[in-house]
């Protein structure tokens, strides 16, 4: 994920605007790590998804409902793409993942269906949200940008319960003044007063 100085994800709805070719370097370097990529449906629409270029790559779209989609784009026609949806979802003419209901994709039930080794997630924020609410983040890769943007733009974790978690520093790199860092979920942190 990236976000500027000020916690912003988007800059007019799109992460576009806070990166750099570092950055896609980083992302790309990422996704050869991973097994599969888990992206929420409103960043594919706002961030134009397209075919990865890793051959063999399988990229998870979820969507509670799997409307919206263009299943006629680059990332479906090339069979890379599939969408996570509930079991009420309508019918879809791309490969479906069904967990959940009533536009709840039960996210631990879809992972575990999965069944792949290393799971890179691309947001967008709620997606994250879902997946902190779930226990199922052990690790952040974040890019700190070096803007300021204001506006109302989406925290990294926007719409999660408040669960503090202890994050304990990996990696640390420098580029052309943005912040490369890589974060180990260590445990999670009491929340209150002690």
């Amino acid at each position: 994920m990236i976000a500027s100085t000020d916690g912003a994800t988007a800059t007019a709805g799109r992460s576009g605007g806070l990166s750099s070719s570092t950055d896609t370097a980083m992302l790309l370097a990422l996704r050869r790590r991973a097994d599969m990529v888990l992206v929420g449906a409103a960043t594919v629409r706002a961030e134009g998804y397209g075919s990865p270029s890793q051959a063999g790559l399988r990229i998870g779209v979820v969507s509670s409902r799997g409307d919206g989609l263009d299943f006629a784009s680059p990332l479906f026609a090339s069979g890379a793409g599939f969408v996570i949806t509930t079991t009420d979802a309508p019918d879809l003419p791309v490969e479906t993942v069904r967990c959940g209901h009533d536009g709840h994709v039960d996210l631990a039930d879809a992972v575990g269906h999965l069944d792949v080794g290393i799971l890179s997630v691309e947001g967008g924020a709620r997606l994250n949200a879902a997946l902190l609410d779930a226990g199922l983040v052990d690790e952040i890769n974040l890019t700190t940008s070096p803007h300021l943007v204001g506006g109302e733009s989406a925290r990294l974790m926007a719409g999660a319960r408040e669960r503090p978690a202890r994050l304990e520093l990996a990696h640390l790199a420098e580029h052309d003044d943005y912040l490369f860092a890589r974060y180990n979920v260590a445990d999670s942190l009491p929340v209150g007063p002690s």
